[in-house]
């Protein structure tokens, strides 16, 4: 039983759900269950949608410092790939994640943040790569999934100054895709998720991997991504059930299992 990271799963959503207070800083033990918790969310068929949330207060504030002051470089080139392979294994979860950003989203929390699909901020929430006010930089996927998302002289600005930003303007750059208040973050996560969670699952998957897949290569690799991931979603129940659905009862009316 983990003590820090636990799924919790209702009506398809699976919430992932981060304790570690006060701030959730990321130490080993919590990132090492967040990799367990993930892959169970991953596994799971009841899980069709995922949320990412470190509840009311705060989303996570960053790695655990105390663990890493005095750590030498051979130690680190360990612990750094730990923490890419967990924030990696979330990224890859095959089912739309979304991120519920209360607090702070700092450092390894917001490269965390990083790795969903979506990210729904609190009006309160500061966002910030502020590792270079350490001395260091983004090690956990910092440095490349956030230039990919708000371009790169943007993403410089971030890791070259270390300053948080506040919600709206996260949102002005793209760095979350939705603000609400402070206490309907979770709320609107599962909002956002929700139509996701009775979709073709195996639709959905091909979705996301094409399209992350496809944004590392060339648009002709690319796009042989697409077609092998569109003619394989021709084996599929939902497939058939969803195209019967349209002939006889037009669009948006078919019922997806799954499968």
């Amino acid at each position: 039983m983990a003590e820090f990271v636990r799924l919790e799963v209702e009506d398809g959503i699976g919430t992932i759900r981060l304790d570690r207070p006060p701030v959730n800083a990321l130490n080993d033990q919590l990132t090492t269950e967040l990799a367990e918790v993930g892959a169970a969310a991953a596994a799971s068929d009841e899980v069709r949608a995922v949320i990412i949330y470190g509840g009311e207060k705060c989303f996570a504030a960053g790695a655990d410092i105390t663990e890493m002051a005095e750590a030498s470089y051979p130690e680190m080139a360990v612990r750094a790939g730990g923490l890419q392979a967990t924030v990696g294994l979330i990224a890859g979860i095959g089912k739309p994640v979304v991120a519920a950003i209360t607090g702070y989203a700092l450092g390894g929390g917001m490269e965390v943040a990083l790795a969903a699909d979506f990210r729904v901020a609190g009006e309160g929430a500061r966002l910030g790569q502020p590792e270079i006010l350490l001395g260091v930089i983004p090690g956990a996927g910092g440095t490349q999934r956030l230039p990919r998302l708000v371009g790169p002289s943007r993403a410089k600005d971030l890791v070259f100054s270390g300053r948080m930003v506040k919600a709206a303007e996260a949102h002005a750059i793209g760095l979350v895709d939705l603000v609400v208040p402070d206490d309907d973050v979770y709320a609107a996560a599962r909002d956002l998720v929700q139509r996701y969670a009775t979709g073709p699952a195996l639709a959905l998957r091909a979705a996301k991997q094409a399209i992350d897949h496809g944004l590392d290569v060339d648009l002709a690799t690319g796009l042989e991504i697409e077609r092998v991931q569109f003619a394989a979603l021709f084996g599929t129940e939902d497939q058939r059930s969803g195209m019967q659905s349209f002939l006889k009862n037009g669009p948006g009316k078919a019922t997806f299992t799954g499968h």
